[in-house]
Protein backbone atom coordinates (compact mmCIF):
# COMPACT_ATOMS: atom_id res chain seq x y z
CA UNK A 1 0.00 0.00 0.00
CA UNK A 2 1.27 3.57 -0.53
CA UNK A 3 0.28 5.39 2.91
CA UNK A 4 0.47 9.42 3.53
CA UNK A 5 0.50 10.56 7.19
CA UNK A 6 -0.03 13.75 8.20
CA UNK A 7 1.41 14.44 11.68
CA UNK A 8 1.95 17.60 13.67
CA UNK A 9 4.18 17.12 17.26
CA UNK A 10 3.54 18.75 20.60
CA UNK A 11 5.84 21.71 19.65
CA UNK A 12 3.32 22.47 16.97
CA UNK A 13 5.84 24.19 14.73
CA UNK A 14 4.91 21.78 11.76
CA UNK A 15 3.11 19.20 10.22
CA UNK A 16 5.04 16.47 9.13
CA UNK A 17 4.20 14.69 6.01
CA UNK A 18 5.41 11.40 4.72
CA UNK A 19 4.55 9.15 1.52
CA UNK A 20 5.52 5.84 2.30
CA UNK A 21 5.03 2.29 0.24
CA UNK A 22 4.56 -0.30 2.53
CA UNK A 23 4.69 -4.26 2.28
CA UNK A 24 3.70 -7.56 3.52
CA UNK A 25 7.27 -9.23 2.75
CA UNK A 26 6.59 -12.28 4.75
CA UNK A 27 5.17 -13.76 7.82
CA UNK A 28 5.78 -10.56 10.86
CA UNK A 29 8.05 -8.67 8.44
CA UNK A 30 7.69 -5.58 5.98
CA UNK A 31 9.06 -3.14 4.03
CA UNK A 32 8.80 0.60 4.29
CA UNK A 33 10.03 2.22 1.49
CA UNK A 34 9.94 6.60 2.02
CA UNK A 35 8.41 7.83 -1.20
CA UNK A 36 8.18 11.65 -0.21
CA UNK A 37 8.80 13.73 3.09
CA UNK A 38 8.15 17.20 3.38
CA UNK A 39 7.46 19.74 6.27
CA UNK A 40 4.16 22.04 6.36
CA UNK A 41 4.22 25.14 8.71
CA UNK A 42 0.94 25.58 10.25
CA UNK A 43 -0.93 29.31 9.24
CA UNK A 44 0.18 31.56 12.12
CA UNK A 45 -3.17 32.58 13.03
CA UNK A 46 -4.02 29.15 13.64
CA UNK A 47 -1.04 27.96 15.17
CA UNK A 48 -1.53 30.90 17.50
CA UNK A 49 -5.44 29.76 18.51
CA UNK A 50 -4.16 26.39 19.13
CA UNK A 51 -1.04 27.00 21.37
CA UNK A 52 -3.24 29.67 23.15
CA UNK A 53 -5.65 26.66 24.11
CA UNK A 54 -2.06 25.02 26.16
CA UNK A 55 -2.48 25.75 29.85
CA UNK A 56 -2.73 28.27 31.32
CA UNK A 57 -5.22 29.16 28.34
CA UNK A 58 -8.89 28.64 28.69
CA UNK A 59 -11.37 28.73 25.63
CA UNK A 60 -15.53 28.40 24.81
CA UNK A 61 -16.86 25.50 23.54
CA UNK A 62 -17.35 27.72 20.42
CA UNK A 63 -13.87 28.05 20.11
CA UNK A 64 -12.92 24.36 20.29
CA UNK A 65 -15.17 23.52 17.67
CA UNK A 66 -14.43 26.08 15.43
CA UNK A 67 -10.84 24.55 15.68
CA UNK A 68 -11.19 21.08 15.91
CA UNK A 69 -13.01 21.77 12.39
CA UNK A 70 -10.22 24.44 11.20
CA UNK A 71 -7.64 22.11 11.86
CA UNK A 72 -9.38 19.39 10.01
CA UNK A 73 -9.64 21.34 7.13
CA UNK A 74 -6.22 22.42 7.35
CA UNK A 75 -4.61 18.79 7.52
CA UNK A 76 -7.31 17.64 4.89
CA UNK A 77 -5.67 20.07 2.04
CA UNK A 78 -2.21 19.38 3.39
CA UNK A 79 -2.88 15.39 2.84
CA UNK A 80 -4.68 16.07 -0.40
CA UNK A 81 -1.32 18.31 -1.97
CA UNK A 82 0.69 15.64 -0.32
CA UNK A 83 -1.40 12.57 -2.30
CA UNK A 84 -1.32 14.65 -5.46
CA UNK A 85 2.42 15.70 -5.20
CA UNK A 86 4.35 12.67 -3.81
CA UNK A 87 2.74 10.18 -5.03
CA UNK A 88 1.20 11.11 -8.44
CA UNK A 89 -2.36 10.28 -6.87
CA UNK A 90 -1.90 6.54 -6.34
CA UNK A 91 -2.07 6.64 -1.96
CA UNK A 92 -4.45 3.89 -0.65
CA UNK A 93 -4.89 5.10 2.65
CA UNK A 94 -3.88 8.57 4.98
CA UNK A 95 -3.53 8.75 8.56
CA UNK A 96 -4.14 11.42 10.75
CA UNK A 97 -2.94 10.89 14.36
CA UNK A 98 -4.13 14.79 15.13
CA UNK A 99 -2.80 17.49 17.16
CA UNK A 100 -2.65 16.84 20.71
CA UNK A 101 -3.92 19.03 22.86
CA UNK A 102 -4.16 17.40 26.44
CA UNK A 103 -2.73 14.28 27.91
CA UNK A 104 -4.80 13.85 31.20
CA UNK A 105 -2.35 11.11 33.47
CA UNK A 106 -3.20 11.66 37.11
CA UNK A 107 -1.32 9.48 39.79
CA UNK A 108 0.44 7.75 36.83
CA UNK A 109 -2.76 6.36 35.32
CA UNK A 110 -3.70 8.03 31.29
CA UNK A 111 -7.81 8.91 31.97
CA UNK A 112 -7.49 10.21 28.45
CA UNK A 113 -6.42 11.76 25.19
CA UNK A 114 -7.57 14.91 23.55
CA UNK A 115 -6.57 15.78 19.51
CA UNK A 116 -7.77 18.28 17.35
CA UNK A 117 -8.60 17.80 13.67
CA UNK A 118 -11.92 16.42 12.69
CA UNK A 119 -10.99 13.46 11.04
CA UNK A 120 -14.34 13.98 8.82
CA UNK A 121 -12.77 16.60 6.56
CA UNK A 122 -9.59 14.58 5.21
CA UNK A 123 -11.86 11.56 4.15
CA UNK A 124 -14.43 13.59 3.03
CA UNK A 125 -11.84 15.90 1.08
CA UNK A 126 -9.78 12.92 -0.41
CA UNK A 127 -11.89 10.16 -0.75
CA UNK A 128 -9.34 7.81 0.57
CA UNK A 129 -9.78 5.19 3.84
CA UNK A 130 -9.23 7.23 6.62
CA UNK A 131 -7.46 5.55 10.16
CA UNK A 132 -7.46 7.97 13.12
CA UNK A 133 -8.13 8.40 16.83
CA UNK A 134 -5.09 6.14 17.57
CA UNK A 135 -4.49 7.29 20.89
CA UNK A 136 -7.52 7.18 22.30
CA UNK A 137 -7.98 3.15 21.22
CA UNK A 138 -4.39 2.11 23.44
CA UNK A 139 -5.95 4.61 26.07
CA UNK A 140 -9.20 2.86 26.67
CA UNK A 141 -7.65 -0.45 26.16
CA UNK A 142 -5.54 0.92 29.77
CA UNK A 143 -2.32 2.23 28.04
CA UNK A 144 -1.07 5.71 27.57
CA UNK A 145 -1.60 6.34 24.45
CA UNK A 146 1.74 7.47 24.09
CA UNK A 147 4.28 7.18 23.32
CA UNK A 148 3.44 5.15 19.97
CA UNK A 149 6.75 5.18 18.11
CA UNK A 150 8.26 1.71 20.15
CA UNK A 151 6.73 -0.90 17.65
CA UNK A 152 8.15 1.07 14.75
CA UNK A 153 11.69 1.59 16.72
CA UNK A 154 11.84 -2.60 17.90
CA UNK A 155 11.14 -3.78 14.52
CA UNK A 156 13.56 -1.38 12.91
CA UNK A 157 16.15 -1.08 15.16
CA UNK A 158 16.69 -4.72 16.84
CA UNK A 159 19.59 -6.67 16.19
CA UNK A 160 19.26 -9.61 13.33
CA UNK A 161 19.90 -12.09 15.58
CA UNK A 162 16.83 -14.81 14.87
CA UNK A 163 14.51 -15.97 16.79
CA UNK A 164 11.14 -14.90 17.49
CA UNK A 165 12.14 -11.47 19.19
CA UNK A 166 11.48 -8.41 17.11
CA UNK A 167 14.19 -8.12 14.91
CA UNK A 168 14.82 -5.14 12.10
CA UNK A 169 17.46 -4.48 9.63
CA UNK A 170 18.39 -1.75 7.50
CA UNK A 171 19.89 -1.27 4.11
CA UNK A 172 22.06 1.07 5.04
CA UNK A 173 24.28 -0.71 8.09
CA UNK A 174 23.45 -4.35 7.34
CA UNK A 175 25.34 -5.49 10.27
CA UNK A 176 23.27 -3.61 12.51
CA UNK A 177 23.77 -5.97 15.59
CA UNK A 178 23.85 -5.32 19.22
CA UNK A 179 27.11 -3.09 20.02
CA UNK A 180 29.23 -4.61 22.12
CA UNK A 181 26.60 -7.40 23.22
CA UNK A 182 24.42 -4.73 24.81
CA UNK A 183 20.84 -2.51 23.99
CA UNK A 184 20.40 -0.13 21.64
CA UNK A 185 17.96 2.89 22.27
CA UNK A 186 16.18 5.32 19.63
CA UNK A 187 15.57 8.98 20.98
CA UNK A 188 13.08 11.35 19.56
CA UNK A 189 13.75 14.63 20.88
CA UNK A 190 10.47 16.48 19.94
CA UNK A 191 8.47 18.90 22.18
CA UNK A 192 8.38 15.65 24.75
CA UNK A 193 11.40 13.67 24.53
CA UNK A 194 10.39 9.83 24.14
CA UNK A 195 12.50 6.63 24.39
CA UNK A 196 12.55 3.05 23.33
CA UNK A 197 14.96 0.31 24.38
CA UNK A 198 15.30 -2.53 22.32
CA UNK A 199 17.56 -4.63 25.29
CA UNK A 200 18.72 -7.98 23.21
CA UNK A 201 17.43 -10.97 22.45
CA UNK A 202 14.03 -12.60 24.44
CA UNK A 203 14.36 -9.05 26.37
CA UNK A 204 10.87 -7.06 26.19
CA UNK A 205 10.65 -3.76 24.48
CA UNK A 206 10.40 -0.62 26.58
CA UNK A 207 9.19 2.90 25.75
CA UNK A 208 8.20 6.01 27.74
CA UNK A 209 8.32 10.09 27.94
CA UNK A 210 11.80 10.31 29.51
CA UNK A 211 10.17 14.26 29.70
CA UNK A 212 10.57 17.93 28.01
CA UNK A 213 12.79 17.94 24.81
CA UNK A 214 12.08 21.45 23.20
CA UNK A 215 8.44 22.26 25.18
CA UNK A 216 10.28 24.38 27.71
CA UNK A 217 13.24 25.58 25.15
CA UNK A 218 10.92 26.71 22.50
CA UNK A 219 8.86 28.61 25.73
CA UNK A 220 12.46 29.97 27.06
CA UNK A 221 13.20 31.28 23.85
CA UNK A 222 10.30 32.84 22.81
CA UNK A 223 10.11 34.95 26.06
CA UNK A 224 13.92 35.96 25.79
CA UNK A 225 14.02 37.30 22.25
CA UNK A 226 10.22 38.75 23.39
CA UNK A 227 8.75 36.54 21.19
CA UNK A 228 11.05 37.20 17.77
CA UNK A 229 11.83 33.40 17.82
CA UNK A 230 10.09 29.87 18.22
CA UNK A 231 13.02 28.00 19.22
CA UNK A 232 16.68 28.71 20.14
CA UNK A 233 18.02 28.12 16.90
CA UNK A 234 21.19 26.03 16.47
CA UNK A 235 21.27 26.28 20.40
CA UNK A 236 23.11 29.79 19.91
CA UNK A 237 21.21 31.19 22.94
CA UNK A 238 22.51 28.09 24.97
CA UNK A 239 25.93 27.78 23.79
CA UNK A 240 26.44 31.78 25.29
CA UNK A 241 24.96 30.37 28.96
CA UNK A 242 25.98 28.61 32.18
CA UNK A 243 23.90 25.80 33.37
CA UNK A 244 22.36 27.84 36.74
CA UNK A 245 22.88 24.48 38.84
CA UNK A 246 20.23 26.26 41.92
CA UNK A 247 17.48 26.24 38.90
CA UNK A 248 18.16 22.88 37.26
CA UNK A 249 18.15 20.80 40.78
CA UNK A 250 14.79 22.57 41.02
CA UNK A 251 13.37 21.55 37.91
CA UNK A 252 14.83 17.98 38.31
CA UNK A 253 12.79 17.55 41.41
CA UNK A 254 9.48 17.05 39.74
CA UNK A 255 8.22 13.98 40.89
CA UNK A 256 7.75 12.97 36.79
CA UNK A 257 11.39 11.95 36.46
CA UNK A 258 11.30 9.26 39.64
CA UNK A 259 8.31 7.40 38.04
CA UNK A 260 9.06 4.16 36.17
CA UNK A 261 7.87 3.15 33.07
CA UNK A 262 5.02 2.86 31.70
CA UNK A 263 4.56 6.35 31.74
CA UNK A 264 3.88 9.58 29.31
CA UNK A 265 3.43 13.07 29.94
CA UNK A 266 2.76 16.35 27.92
CA UNK A 267 2.92 20.49 27.83
CA UNK A 268 0.15 20.35 30.13
CA UNK A 269 2.58 19.10 32.61
CA UNK A 270 5.87 20.94 31.73
CA UNK A 271 3.97 24.30 31.05
CA UNK A 272 4.91 27.95 31.42
CA UNK A 273 2.84 27.34 34.79
CA UNK A 274 5.71 24.91 35.97
CA UNK A 275 8.60 26.93 34.48
CA UNK A 276 7.28 30.04 36.62
CA UNK A 277 7.21 28.61 39.68
CA UNK A 278 10.59 27.38 39.49
CA UNK A 279 11.98 30.39 38.49
CA UNK A 280 10.31 32.00 41.46
CA UNK A 281 12.77 30.13 43.67
CA UNK A 282 15.76 31.13 42.68
CA UNK A 283 18.07 34.56 41.89
CA UNK A 284 17.01 36.27 38.69
CA UNK A 285 18.37 34.02 35.73
CA UNK A 286 19.28 35.69 32.54
CA UNK A 287 18.27 34.82 28.79
CA UNK A 288 21.36 32.60 27.65
CA UNK A 289 21.67 30.72 31.60
CA UNK A 290 17.88 30.07 31.11
CA UNK A 291 18.76 28.25 27.93
CA UNK A 292 21.63 26.46 28.82
CA UNK A 293 20.13 25.33 31.67
CA UNK A 294 16.91 23.89 30.27
CA UNK A 295 19.38 22.21 27.54
CA UNK A 296 20.99 20.39 30.45
CA UNK A 297 17.53 19.39 32.33
CA UNK A 298 16.61 17.32 28.74
CA UNK A 299 20.08 16.31 28.21
CA UNK A 300 20.60 15.02 32.49
CA UNK A 301 16.64 13.32 32.33
CA UNK A 302 17.26 11.06 29.23
CA UNK A 303 20.18 10.53 30.56
CA UNK A 304 19.00 9.21 33.95
CA UNK A 305 16.05 7.07 32.18
CA UNK A 306 18.57 5.05 29.94
CA UNK A 307 20.75 4.66 32.85
CA UNK A 308 19.11 1.16 34.24
CA UNK A 309 19.38 -0.19 30.48
CA UNK A 310 23.21 0.40 29.72
CA UNK A 311 22.77 0.86 25.88
CA UNK A 312 25.91 1.17 23.67
CA UNK A 313 23.67 3.03 21.13
CA UNK A 314 21.20 6.07 20.85
CA UNK A 315 19.62 6.92 17.84
CA UNK A 316 18.17 10.05 18.01
CA UNK A 317 15.33 11.99 15.78
CA UNK A 318 13.60 15.02 16.05
CA UNK A 319 13.73 18.72 15.83
CA UNK A 320 16.15 18.52 18.83
CA UNK A 321 18.33 16.33 17.05
CA UNK A 322 19.65 19.97 14.74
CA UNK A 323 20.22 21.74 18.22
CA UNK A 324 23.72 20.68 18.27
CA UNK A 325 24.15 21.96 21.51
CA UNK A 326 21.36 20.17 23.07
CA UNK A 327 23.56 16.90 21.41
CA UNK A 328 26.23 17.71 22.95
CA UNK A 329 24.78 17.94 26.31
CA UNK A 330 23.76 14.28 26.05
CA UNK A 331 26.85 13.40 24.19
CA UNK A 332 28.67 14.45 27.76
CA UNK A 333 25.48 13.22 30.09
CA UNK A 334 26.51 9.17 28.33
CA UNK A 335 29.88 9.66 27.94
CA UNK A 336 30.24 5.47 27.82
CA UNK A 337 27.25 5.82 24.75
CA UNK A 338 27.55 6.17 21.07
CA UNK A 339 24.78 9.11 20.37
CA UNK A 340 24.29 8.82 16.17
CA UNK A 341 21.12 10.45 14.64
CA UNK A 342 18.29 8.46 12.62
CA UNK A 343 19.99 9.83 9.60
CA UNK A 344 22.95 7.15 9.94
CA UNK A 345 20.43 4.41 9.61
CA UNK A 346 18.41 5.21 7.06
CA UNK A 347 15.18 7.31 8.84
CA UNK A 348 15.73 11.20 8.29
CA UNK A 349 15.69 12.76 11.69
CA UNK A 350 12.68 14.82 10.73
CA UNK A 351 10.26 12.50 9.25
CA UNK A 352 10.38 9.51 11.39
CA UNK A 353 7.69 10.07 13.58
CA UNK A 354 5.47 11.23 9.97
CA UNK A 355 7.24 7.82 8.61
CA UNK A 356 5.94 5.77 12.01
CA UNK A 357 2.14 7.11 11.72
CA UNK A 358 2.14 5.60 7.95
CA UNK A 359 3.26 2.54 9.53
CA UNK A 360 0.88 2.45 12.30
CA UNK A 361 -2.10 3.15 9.54
CA UNK A 362 -0.91 0.52 7.32
CA UNK A 363 -0.86 -1.98 10.77
CA UNK A 364 -4.67 -0.98 11.59
CA UNK A 365 -5.76 -1.37 8.17
CA UNK A 366 -4.20 -4.98 8.56
CA UNK A 367 -5.98 -5.56 11.85
CA UNK A 368 -2.22 -5.79 13.31
CA UNK A 369 -1.89 -4.09 16.48
CA UNK A 370 0.62 -1.27 16.43
CA UNK A 371 1.96 -1.27 20.10
CA UNK A 372 4.78 -3.39 20.92
CA UNK A 373 4.34 -5.90 23.71
CA UNK A 374 5.96 -4.80 26.93
CA UNK A 375 7.10 -5.73 30.43
CA UNK A 376 3.77 -6.98 31.02
CA UNK A 377 1.10 -6.41 28.32
CA UNK A 378 2.37 -3.56 25.79
CA UNK A 379 4.35 -1.18 26.56
CA UNK A 380 2.22 1.65 26.89
CA UNK A 381 0.93 0.13 29.93
CA UNK A 382 -2.60 -0.87 28.07
CA UNK A 383 -3.47 -4.83 28.89
CA UNK A 384 -2.45 -6.05 25.77
CA UNK A 385 -1.45 -4.72 22.12
CA UNK A 386 -4.28 -3.72 20.26
CA UNK A 387 -4.75 -2.32 16.14
CA UNK A 388 -4.77 1.64 16.79
CA UNK A 389 -7.82 3.86 16.02
CA UNK A 390 -10.74 3.51 13.87
CA UNK A 391 -11.04 3.74 9.82
CA UNK A 392 -13.50 5.84 8.05
CA UNK A 393 -14.44 4.63 4.64
CA UNK A 394 -15.97 6.87 2.01
CA UNK A 395 -18.06 5.59 -0.16
CA UNK A 396 -16.03 4.67 -2.93
CA UNK A 397 -12.97 3.58 -0.87
CA UNK A 398 -12.11 -0.06 -1.01
CA UNK A 399 -12.80 -1.71 2.22
CA UNK A 400 -10.04 -3.47 5.01
CA UNK A 401 -8.95 -7.04 4.11
CA UNK A 402 -9.18 -9.79 6.48
CA UNK A 403 -6.90 -9.29 9.97
CA UNK A 404 -3.87 -10.49 10.06
CA UNK A 405 -2.59 -13.03 12.86
CA UNK A 406 0.60 -12.26 12.76
CA UNK A 407 2.38 -9.17 14.41
CA UNK A 408 4.99 -6.97 12.98
CA UNK A 409 8.31 -8.25 14.16
CA UNK A 410 10.89 -7.17 11.36
CA UNK A 411 11.01 -4.08 9.18
CA UNK A 412 13.39 -2.78 6.50
CA UNK A 413 13.29 0.46 6.09
CA UNK A 414 14.57 1.77 2.51
CA UNK A 415 15.58 5.59 2.37
CA UNK A 416 14.42 8.00 -0.18
CA UNK A 417 15.84 6.94 -3.85
CA UNK A 418 16.95 3.39 -2.47
CA UNK A 419 16.73 0.81 -4.93
CA UNK A 420 13.08 -0.94 -4.64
Amino acid sequence: MIVVAVASGTSVDAVDVAAADIAWTGPSTATLHARGLRSVAWPTDLRARVLALLPPGSATAEEWCRLDNEVGRFLAATAATAVESLVDNRADLIVSPGQTLHHDVVDGHCLGTLQLGQPAWIAEANGLPLVSDLRASDVAAGGHGAPLVPLFDAAWLAASTGGSHMTGGSPVDPSFGYPEGRGRAALNLGGIANVTVVAGEGEPVVGFDTGPANCLLDLAAGRVTEGRRARDDDGRLAANGRVRRDLLDRLLKHPYFRLGPPKSTGRETFSAQLLDAALVDVDPVDGPDLLATLTELTARTVAAALDPYAVAEVVVSGGGAHNPTLMAALRSALPDVSVITSDEHGVPIDAKEAVMWALLGFLTWHGVPGVAPGVDGATTGAIAPRPLGRIALPSSAPRPPQPRQDPLRRLSVLPIGAAV
